[in-house]
């Protein structure tokens, strides 16, 4: 069994040492730095999610050995020739990208990707101006959607859009979504306190418990926080309402202090407490007013 086979392996090579030459050193170099290559292109794919999961099952398995469970280790084994042709298929768009920028990267730059790793991080400024955007935008009833990310990139989203990267203001926000202006369709998307795209192509919800009448615009904002976690804000344009989304959670009728509240509470400073309140106080309000008050785009 291979795992057996790994455990014994590395067993004799404690008692018999190795001696080791400059091939071998040069050797675990090259190995070291592709595990690196390759943990800093996952980092910006789906793929790192998923790198998560086979660790936790990876872990799982070891533990499986270690207590000799020999039935899900059987199960393991067979089932583990059918999981690499798999997951090639499910990790096929990220691969052929991967290997499209690896023909069109000179060398060097392949070598040495020591790009900016660490974008700026989501500050109180840059809550309070999408915070005022989004207020001012709903008093006018002019539609929005925001997409804010936070630890799993969105770089794949990004791409169907149009590159602006300026400073998140509250002038910049109402401008790009202002009606018959060339930016206004789609979605913006934030990264840290900078617009990094417009237009944006979002995979809409599958939620068929969502209600009826909302529309594209809400379950795009839903369907994007269903696949990252992101926080996507988004303003009614038949209403004016505010509302966010949230790990496939949606939460309506924000007023600003709420939606100042629920971004701190995700980006400033992880508050599970915060955010259930504001989604108790969004369910009483919707139970008042019922659901009957037209369709919001």
């Amino acid at each position: 069994m291979w795992i057996q086979k790994v455990t014994d392996y590395l067993k004799d090579f404690r008692i018999r040492g190795m001696a080791m030459d400059l091939g071998d050193g040069l050797e675990i170099i090259i190995i070291a730095l592709l595990l690196y290559y390759i943990l800093v292109w996952m980092k910006t794919t789906k793929a790192w999610s998923l790198f998560k999961g086979l660790i936790v099952i990876g872990g799982f398995l070891i533990l499986a050995s270690f207590f000799k469970m020999n039935t899900i280790l059987w199960i393991a084994q067979n089932v583990l020739g059918f999981a690499v042709t798999a997951l090639i298929i499910v990790l096929q768009p990220e691969l052929r990208k991967a290997l499209e920028e690896l023909g069109t990267k000179s060398v060097w730059k392949f070598m040495l990707p020591f790009e900016k790793m660490e974008e700026g991080k989501l500050n109180e400024k840059t809550i309070n101006e999408i915070v005022k955007a989004c207020s001012e935008m709903g008093k006018v009833k002019t539609g929005a959607l925001i997409v804010i990310e936070k630890d799993v990139s969105l770089k794949d989203f990004e791409k169907t859009g149009i590159d602006v990267d300026g400073l998140v203001s509250n002038q910049l926000l109402i401008n790009i979504f202002e009606h018959n202006t060339p930016l206004h369709d789609g979605a913006v998307i934030i990264r840290g306190d900078r617009v990094v795209s417009a237009t944006c192509y979002l995979h809409l919800s599958d939620n068929l418990d969502l209600s009826k009448e909302l529309g594209t615009r809400h379950r795009a904002g839903l369907g994007v926080s269903e696949e990252t976690d992101a926080l996507t804000v988004i303003v009614s344009e038949e209403t004016g309402k505010i509302s966010c989304a949230y790990r496939g959670e949606l939460t309506r009728n924000l007023s600003a202090d709420d939606l100042r509240a629920y971004m701190h509470s995700i980006f400033i400073k992880e508050n599970q407490e915060t955010q259930k309140r504001i989604l108790k106080k969004d369910r009483k309000k919707n139970n008042k007013k019922g659901e009957g008050q037209g369709h919001e785009k």
